[in-house]
């Protein structure tokens, strides 16, 4: 949906379009970027049909864990196969430096999925990259892994979860607002974009 890069990525599960998954954390790490594209308590689980049928019959048997350095090979391989301007091992070894809730979701066989990045500060935390693996994207993995940043975020008393993402990543956007995110704002020439162009980036909002 997002995706992030250095600065701030929230970019996508990839129940996006795979051109533009990880934008959000793009924008949000150092600056965020756009990709935000896990069981929900309170925001709205967009998850309906087969997707949310997928959601039933696995959930017991995907394992969400928090992210480590030994994780990073198999993240950026996901990253990089996604991504037209993905993050960077240094900026992922900068995120868990910096103890970023950093979470990786792994399927019964301990098959990389998916993983997101959320920042936590005051009262708002900031999703910085949500990204899921090309093989299971369209299955409602990425609504979980935002279940799961709404479950952290509210384990640290976050009031909201702030995330950005790229007026052309349409699928992205439509899930967010379905999901309860409200757009608040717009950055202007916040991603980089094809032939050294830049892309605004919308600014969204969940109140938890």
């Amino acid at each position: 949906m997002t995706s992030i890069q250095p600065g701030g990525k929230a970019q996508a599960f990839t129940d996006l379009p795979s051109d533009q998954q990880s934008d959000a954390a793009y924008a949000g790490h150092r600056a965020p970027a756009d990709r935000a594209d896990s069981p929900t308590e309170g925001a709205a689980n967009v998850a309906t049909g087969a997707a949310a049928d997928t959601i039933t019959r696995h959930a017991e048997m995907l394992r969400f864990a928090p992210m480590d350095l030994d994780d990073l090979d198999e993240v950026l391989r996901i990253e990089y196969a996604i991504y037209p301007f993905p993050w960077t091992r240094g900026n992922f070894l900068d995120s868990l430096y910096s103890r970023y809730d950093t979470w990786v979701l792994r399927n019964p066989e301990g098959e990389l999925v998916g993983y997101f990045l959320l920042l936590v500060a005051v009262d708002e935390s900031h999703l910085l990259n949500i990204t899921v693996g090309t093989p299971w994207q369209g299955r409602g993995i990425g609504i979980a892994l935002l279940d799961k940043a709404v479950a952290v975020a509210r384990s640290h008393d976050m009031k909201s979860i702030l995330l950005e993402v790229r007026p052309s990543n349409a699928r992205a956007l439509a899930i967010y607002e379905r999901y309860g995110f409200s757009r608040i704002g717009l950055r202007k020439n916040y991603y980089p974009a094809q032939h050294n162009n830049r892309e605004d980036a919308i600014v969204m909002r969940l109140s938890l």
